[in-house]
């Protein structure tokens, strides 16, 4: 008898439970830098600044259950905001699953290890920069948090749910 699909392959995004949407985050912390967005293009500019709780050793929330209090402009991911926005990176397993892909091997749900996150180059852990320490934000701009990291592997082709 074959084994049971996961259920990120078997349950749409809106019928998943709150355990199974929140176990789609690999924890890699890219959400939690910050953006700038051209007002005359709208051309959006990745930065290598985190959210002042964003602890930037573990790439971890500092206090993940009050972040949207105490940081008002926090999006909270849902599968109604996935739909309308442009600057989630490409690792994200919330924009992979709406895009029909599948997680990645280095994804924790599939790898069952935590670090192979940090392992396959994804996770920001150690290599950002505060925002209370940063300064200007254009002096932060970088291209690697909007892109596919070469370890990670190739990103899963459309329609392989």
């Amino acid at each position: 008898m074959p084994d049971a699909l996961p259920f990120w392959k078997t349950t749409p995004l809106d019928a998943m439970t709150p355990a199974e949407w929140e176990s789609l985050c690999d924890g890699c912390g890219r959400c939690c830098l910050h953006k700038l967005r051209e007002d005359d293009t709208g051309r959006l500019h990745h930065t290598e600044i985190a959210c002042r709780l964003l602890d930037t050793a573990t790439a971890r929330c500092t206090d993940y259950p009050n972040r949207k209090r105490r940081v008002p402009d926090c999006i909270g991911l849902t599968p109604a905001v996935l739909k309308d926005i442009d600057w989630l990176p490409p690792t994200c397993g919330y924009r992979l699953i709406a895009e029909g892909r599948d997680l990645p091997d280095w994804h924790p749900l599939r790898s069952g290890d935590e670090g192979s996150v940090i392992r396959a180059g994804v996770s920001v852990r150690s290599r950002v920069i505060s925002e209370r320490k940063a300064g200007a934000t254009e002096d932060h701009i970088a291209t690697w948090p909007g892109a596919w990291p070469r370890r990670a592997g190739t990103k899963p082709p459309v329609g392989s749910l």
